[in-house]
């Protein structure tokens, strides 16, 4: 039985972390809230602050301990320093994997096991059937994304109370519960940033110069602020000069770090065929048992499409993958994750939804 376990609870102060704290409690828990200060820049507002006060009115709310965690120095080290790093040689990483791996479900389950918990919770809209990960049933909410890197061992001790539920639901029961943080809006972006955008974020840790914007011809078309901000599949930031109203949207091919140049093209065909079919992908993490070769489904980019490939090399321990996609796919950019998926269909013996298979970090375009 589960109930009378010590279970401790990451309270962000917000609803879906609120929720699942008065869950875990309804159902019997021994509930302990937890706040995790994490790091922020000295020149942007703090805002940890408020948030740790909605989280202590929470635990107020629920009548259930509190505890203040500060994993500053595991945050700047383990998400910022890295993702700064990678922007720098012109990849783009994903903080949110970096943080799920090195504090949420690394830094907090330590401590709290080292305190006598034997689960630890979150907000996060993801399931966990017989040992497996699934999306959450919220698919516009869904983050099991960012969860790839999480171990068996992690899926043992980690409970998602609300990845069952829609986000309305959640709502709805915040409200039912009387909780201080019912309407409280959803936080966006990342935690550290507040209210600034990543390139002025990174500007004060990288230098960075103008440079060109290129057609498929090798051709100056436009300027951009500096070819490190930028993600393959993005069409903000740069300017097209002399651009037509019937253009539309201009998409990132390509970057050349040395030149400071970006390749873009609004051209379907172009963007055909210069995109890639094959990528191998560093950094492999398995949720569970999966040898190539295997056909699944694979997600590039958060809430982004599904779409077929083939694992190609590589076995159940392999860190080095090889994947090839069923058809030419715009938008893979070195730095960002690549998860892998098993159809419901597939999987509706294990308790249908969509198994998150595990993922990596895609590395080299074929």
């Amino acid at each position: 039985m589960l109930a009378g376990r010590k279970v401790f609870v990451g309270l962000s102060g917000g609803v879906d972390s609120a929720v699942s704290a008065a869950l875990l409690k309804k159902r019997g828990f021994d509930v302990m809230g937890v706040f995790i200060k994490v790091w922020q820049p000295n020149f942007l507002p703090c805002s940890w602050r408020d948030e740790r006060r909605d989280a202590m009115k929470v635990a107020l709310a629920l009548n259930i301990p509190f505890l203040f965690f500060d994993f500053e120095q595991e945050y700047k080290k383990g998400v910022v320093d890295q993702m700064i790093a990678e922007y720098k040689v012109g990849r783009t990483p994903n903080p949110d994997v970096l943080c799920n791996k090195e504090v949420k479900f690394g830094a907090f389950w330590k401590k709290a096991r080292e305190m006598g918990a034997d689960y630890i919770a979150t907000g996060h809209y993801a399931q966990i059937e017989n040992g497996k990960l699934k999306e959450g049933k919220d698919k516009e909410k869904d983050q099991s994304y960012f969860l790839w890197t999480l171990t068996q061992d992690d899926l043992f001790h980690t409970l998602f109370p609300v990845g069952d539920l829609e986000k309305s639901e959640v709502r709805q029961l915040a409200r039912k519960y009387n909780l201080p943080v019912s309407e409280k809006k959803d936080s966006q972006g990342i935690c550290f940033l507040g209210d600034v955008s990543m390139d002025e974020f990174l500007s004060h840790f990288i230098s960075t110069r103008p440079g060109d914007v290129l057609n498929t011809k090798g051709e100056i078309i436009g300027t951009h602020r500096g070819a490190s901000l930028y993600t393959i599949g993005e069409r903000h930031g740069f300017e097209i000069l002399k651009k037509k109203s019937d253009d539309g949207a201009f998409y990132i091919l390509s970057k050349d770090m040395g030149a400071n140049t970006i390749t873009v093209s609004n051209q379907k065909p172009e963007i055909i065929s210069l995109s890639s079919t094959q990528i191998t992908v560093k950094d492999v993490s398995w949720l569970t048992e999966a040898t190539p070769p295997l056909i699944c489904r694979a997600r590039i980019r958060y809430r982004g499409e599904k779409l077929p490939v083939v694992i190609k090399l590589g076995h159940a321990v392999s860190k080095r993958i090889i994947v090839e996609f069923r058809e030419p796919v715009r938008g893979l950019s070195p730095g960002q994750s690549i998860v892998f998926y098993l159809p419901a269909e597939a999987s509706a013996k294990a308790g249908g939804g969509d198994t998150c298979l595990g993922g990596g970090v895609m590395d080299r375009i074929a």
